[in-house]
């Protein structure tokens, strides 16, 4: 998507529905909305709408910080506990690894 040809109010809604579409747990949303909006919103010349999409931009890497630190920190317990939890760390995989670990 070419965002320079849209207006500055539809940057915003664009903006704006990445933003909580993030809190759907889909934090892919938010690594989209900084990435794409991140020169609109911090590199450009200052437009009436670019404060808000600003706030929208920091708040989305905030989010997807906060879910890498998570699922970084869950695979890490996941894999360094699995063979030790036994029968639920095999229910919660969805392949069950062979040998002894």
């Amino acid at each position: 998507m070419n965002l320079e040809r849209l207006p500055n109010e539809e940057k915003l809604s664009l903006c704006r529905k990445y933003y909580l579409g993030g809190f759907a747990l889909l934090p892919f949303l938010w690594l989209v909305n900084v990435v794409w909006f991140f020169k609109e919103a911090f590199v450009k010349p200052p437009f009436t709408e670019q404060t808000q999409i600003k706030t929208y931009v920091k708040r989305s890497a905030m989010g997807l910080t906060f879910w890498v630190t998570v699922l970084t920190t869950w695979i890490t317990i996941y894999q360094h506990f699995r063979a030790q939890w036994g029968e639920v760390g095999d229910n919660l995989s969805f392949t069950i690894p062979l040998g002894t670990p």
